[in-house]
């Protein structure tokens, strides 16, 4: 206990000093928002990953799938570091950064708004962060309780609270850039962490191939007319398999706390050494959460049950742990409170700026200087997190499960809203203003209904992960039919915007070959 302890106070005291030393730098809405849209590879790439994999995916998410697919399940990993980190850094990266800074958008919503000359969607877009955000933020709190219930046996209520007291401190007093260095440091312990009980999970089992030979030998009912099938290259499910891989991993594209990230990157040399450190990053941390879930079965014996005899899925992971050295559980303990605390700080540095900057400023309160921006934006930070600790309070007092089903409908509501507009947006002079109309509302009114009527869907969507799946590649076909059919853009405002991309630059050339040299 000594040692968990210790581990947990050394933690804090860096947090906390961390958010104060960067203060003197928060002193702007750009720098407090973007960190004046500096910040080199390193810190920009672990941030992006950090954001990306919380205490959902380590605990919830790779218990459940690991599972339900067997090895199979590390799909989902290797989706998460190609799909969902490399892609989106090479397709989205260099163009948001331009495009962003030239249209002086600091947020997703703004973008909108500036990018098609409309304050309503400027508008909608914030209503829909706010509302799908709030959700996903409480459900941060949902991976922790169990492992800090094992590691040191006290309440969990006082747990949300100290991670929101801590989060909220150095958030308020850093902003981005405090943020950024948080991850950076968060991000290493995730790394040594998922290393760490991987191997030891390996050990616990005769090493890989002990592992895997037991996994073939799992006898459950869904596995005996296949034999070996939790061994299998694609599991027993393929095809909702796939949904999970499309949900988490296409699904970061349109998240406006993921694309963010791109907004303060410092230059075109960070651009490429950040794709290849979040790629890598995302391999170690999303292939290990799930390659560790794949092998839960061999823990069947041990894992909780409800009254009905099905498996507990969060109690997957913390009961492969409970056995392991005081040691390491204090380093996982550290892992998943830095995962959360990580995706916590972005969640809510992305909510409060998108409703300061987009909703309140100009609407609500019409003058505001920058001041008074950068106060209320700390104001949003603090009460967003209030009300995410209050009902994730309510929902671990009350045994409720709807948030964490709900964390699925906001992945799907948002990603599904913004991606295909967004990724349009950025290529495409064509878009029209009703075709990201007809994006918002289909995907946010699929996503709702699939809460309260997910009985009558289609088998196939009545999961939130696949009906979250579905929205964004609906988009992919809505945006681009909807704007042929509609009316386009005025051709002056859209070549402004993209002007940006005609500007003329002087490089160095060993970055980029010139056109007048050659090779003797």
């Amino acid at each position: 206990m000594a040692i968990k302890i210790i581990l947990l106070l050394l933690f804090f005291a860096a947090t906390v000093f961390i958010g104060f030393f960067f203060s003197k730098r928060a002193t702007s809405v750009n720098e407090f928002v973007l960190a004046g849209r500096s910040v080199g590879p390193w810190l920009t790439a672990f941030s992006y990953g950090t954001t990306y994999f919380s205490a959902v995916v380590f605990v919830g998410y790779a218990g459940q799938f690991g599972w339900r697919f067997g090895t199979s399940a590390v799909w989902i990993g290797l989706g998460n570091a190609f799909i969902g980190s490399l892609l989106p850094w090479v397709i989205l990266g260099r163009r948001t950064r331009i495009m962003t800074n030239h249209l002086k958008s600091a947020t997703m919503p703004e973008f909108f708004g500036t990018r098609f000359t409309s304050d309503a969607l400027k508008i909608g877009a914030s209503i829909i962060v706010f509302i799908f955000l709030i959700p996903y933020t409480a459900s941060l709190y949902n991976g922790l309780s169990r492992l800090f219930s094992m590691a040191f046996r006290i309440n969990f209520i006082y747990c949300i609270i100290g991670m929101a007291v801590l989060t909220c401190v150095y958030v308020v007093a850093g902003g981005y850039l405090a943020t950024a260095v948080n991850n950076f440091i968060q991000g290493i312990i995730m790394i040594v962490g998922i290393v760490a009980v991987v191997a030891s999970v390996l050990g616990d089992n005769g090493g890989f191939m002990g592992a895997l030979r037991g996994m073939a030998l799992v006898n459950v009912d869904e596995a005996a007319a296949t034999p070996g099938v939790f061994a299998s290259f694609f599991g027993p499910d393929p095809l909702n398999l796939l949904g999970v891989v499309l949900l988490t991993s296409l699904g970061t594209w349109g998240l406006p706390q993921m694309v963010a990230r791109f907004y303060s990157i410092k230059s075109e040399n960070a651009i490429s050494k950040g794709t290849l450190i979040s790629t890598a990053f995302a391999l170690v941390i999303a292939g290990g959460s799930y390659f560790l879930g794949s092998f839960g079965r061999l823990y069947s014996g041990v894992v909780e049950r409800g009254p009905t005899g099905a498996v507990v899925f969060d109690s997957i992971i913390p009961k492969i742990l409970e056995g392991f050295p005081d040691i390491l559980v204090g380093l996982i303990v550290l892992l998943v409170l830095s995962a959360s605390m990580s995706t916590l700080s972005s969640l809510v540095m992305t909510s409060s700026s998108t409703l300061t900057l987009d909703f309140i400023k100009g609407h609500i309160i019409k003058k505001m200087d920058d001041k008074r921006q950068l106060f209320i934006i700390r104001l949003l930070i603090v009460v967003f997190i209030i009300i995410s600790t209050v009902i994730a309070t309510i929902q671990y007092s009350g045994g409720i499960t709807f948030i964490a089903q709900l964390m699925g409908v906001s992945w799907g509501a948002l990603a599904g809203s913004f991606l295909a507009p967004f990724l349009f947006g950025l290529y495409w002079k064509r878009v029209s203003k009703a075709s990201i109309w007809c994006n918002f509302i289909f995907s946010t009114a699929l996503m709702t209904l699939n809460i309260f009527f997910r009985g009558s869907f289609p088998a196939i969507l009545q999961s939130p992960i696949n009906a979250g799946a579905f929205t964004m590649l609906a988009g992919f076909i809505i945006v681009p039919a909807v704007s042929m059919f509609t009316k386009a853009p005025a051709k002056e405002s859209v070549d402004a915007c993209f002007s940006c991309y005609d500007q003329m630059v002087s490089i160095k050339i060993r970055e980029a070959l010139g056109s007048n040299d050659s090779v003797e």
